[in-house]
């Protein structure tokens, strides 16, 4: 088939890099509970009059702020993850911090440890903050002053803290254990509504001339993402209770929405999302809702991680070397901005960039203001490096640079905590390092490029192809088993969102071959169209079923 060809070398953007979307519903989880998580150390530290202990203590109350999304079964095991990957890098830090102070040796060991970050959280989809909060912690650790006999106490403080931070985000759950299930599928019922207005906009228009046919796909595409996600989730709870049952009825009928938008009540899936949102009782659909087997997502995954691993272990190294040869005193903050850059192609790595440097350019002027008060009492340290902490995680969600505004000054501070520094010195190096750190990184991810990125579309448009097929005919085949109909249009719904993430990173990643848009194109619109129709071999009857 046809393929639209694509320039070797894309455009670089810079409208709308910066722009501030809308919050997101849960922003001020993460925000209160890293609070929560990082207060009582630190105030107990301060009690003690030992606040040189502070950045072994934020290791493992920083781990609050992962994993907020999850079910709280499915949370408590991937906290348990993060914590024990958090003491594991310090531990490997703190001991090559003890055994040399060779600058080259540290950013080597930080570099890789960067990488090997990088790919677990990739690997795992640990989701936000992913990797840079384990190379922020490391890196630093990397460069504090240390001995062998100090390591097992810092590192059990490390522990301890990272346990509080675990407790901190359970405790939810005793009030709301199916909360994390509760929104996800009304985030799932609010894409699905979205896409029936989407279409309905498309229809009038075409009935009045107009051309806004693209609108269609493109909500439908994210509807079926957030539908896959919702199911994904309800996976990973492990027994099913009554409420998930329901949620699963209505998660049905958002597939049902998609199959049929122009016999949907956008308005009833609306209020069902906020019925879910609002704590009452989850709304009781009839219908067949709950599927014999839930979804498991196919991905490639692994075959990505190699490029970014390269990336990110080769820019984060350069940064660190190219911040000692100007004599910066920190490079491991070079290192830092370096890692964070890495997205999952040159074009969002290039965003990421100018969104770091920008958030710090304003960052470091924010320290400079709020530094003198900072420096009046170890007490006022403390508190405003708590309130930059909720900052960082109410804005980042906006934007990452509204975060980094926030970030910054915090990162600065933090090196406070052990003995005050001239504020003056502190901004100089930052200022330098977040340059050095975003041009070698963002040099390292054109020169380490994606070339497979291609190859990996080619292999999930065949994943949905057959995925299609399979769907297909199960559908036609009397004799196929209970639940067989619903496991295949779930693999098939999850191999098209497989298909359309592989195909966006595709789409800003330099030096590779033309995409087969066309091919996507047909693949994409086939598929929702088995889908449509499996839906009526399900059990439902659209129009009866969508209209209820």
């Amino acid at each position: 088939m046809k393929s639209l060809r694509s320039p070797r070398v894309r455009r670089l953007p810079l409208s709308g890099v910066l722009r501030a979307g809308r919050p997101s519903e849960i922003w001020f989880k993460p925000a209160l509970s890293v609070i929560a998580a990082t207060a009582p150390p630190n105030l107990a530290l301060l009690a003690l009059d030992r606040l040189d202990l502070a950045m072994y203590a934020m290791a493992g109350s920083l781990c609050a702020l992962y994993a907020h999304n999850r079910p709280y079964a499915a949370r408590a095991r991937a906290l348990a993850g993060v914590v024990l990957g958090m003491v594991g890098g310090l531990a490997v830090a703190l001991v090559v911090a003890s055994l040399t102070a060779d600058a080259v040796v540290l950013v080597t060991v930080g570099a890789l440890l960067a990488a090997v970050q990088k790919v677990l959280c990739d690997a795992t989809r640990i989701g936000p903050p992913a990797h840079v909060i384990f190379t922020f912690v490391t890196s630093a650790a990397l460069f504090a002053p240390q001995t062998l006999g100090q390591v097992p106490g810092h590192l059990a403080l490390a522990a301890a803290t990272g346990a509080w931070a675990w407790l901190v985000c359970m405790a939810p759950g005793l009030v709301r254990p199916y909360g994390p299930e509760r929104r996800a599928t009304a985030q799932a019922l609010n894409a699905a509504a979205l896409h029936v207005e989407a279409v309905a906009r498309v229809a009038v228009g075409a009935a009045r001339g107009g051309t806004s046919q693209a609108e269609g796909p493109r909500t439908r595409g994210a509807a079926a993402a957030a539908v896959h996600n919702a199911w994904q989730i309800l996976r990973s709870t492990g027994r099913r209770t009554e409420p998930r049952r329901a949620l699963a009825q209505l998660l049905t009928r958002a597939e049902v929405a998609l199959a049929a938008p122009g016999d949907t009540d956008a308005g009833q899936l609306r209020s069902w999302a906020r019925e879910l949102l609002s704590g009452r009782p989850v709304p009781n659909v009839e219908g067949h809702g709950e599927p014999t087997e839930l979804p498991t997502t196919s991905t490639a995954l692994w075959r990505t991680l190699g490029p970014l691993a390269l990336r990110t272990g080769l820019g984060c190294a350069l940064a660190g070397y190219a911040s000692l040869a100007l004599g910066v005193g920190r490079p491991y903050w070079a290192l830092v901005t370096a890692a964070s850059l890495y997205q999952a192609n040159v074009t969002l790595t290039w965003s990421r960039g100018v969104q770091r440097v920008a958030g710090n350019l304003v960052g470091v002027l924010l320290f400079a203001v709020i530094v003198p008060l900072a420096h009046l009492h170890a007490a006022a340290l403390v508190l405003c490096c708590l309130a930059l902490n909720f900052g960082a995680e109410a804005l980042i969600s906006r934007n990452y640079w509204l975060g980094t505004i926030c970030v910054t000054p915090l990162a600065l501070l933090v090196t406070e905590f052990a003995h005050l520094e001239n504020p003056g010195e502190l901004i100089t190096d930052r200022l330098a390092d977040t340059v050095v750190g975003a041009l070698v990184g963002l040099a390292a991810a054109i020169a380490v490029t994606n070339r497979r990125a291609g190859e990996r579309v080619e292999q999930a448009l065949t994943a949905v192809e057959r995925a299609r097929e399979h769907t297909a005919r199960t559908a036609t085949d009397t004799r196929s088993a209970p639940g067989a109909l619903d496991s295949a249009r779930r693999a098939l719904a999850a191999a098209l969102v497989e298909l359309r993430v592989t195909t966006e990173a595709a789409a800003g990643e330099w030096w590779q071959r033309d995409l087969p848009t066309d091919r996507v194109t047909h693949a994409e619109a086939a598929a929702h169209r088995t889908l449509a129709a499996t839906v009526r071999r399900h059990g439902w009857d659209v129009a009866e079923g969508a209209r209820a």
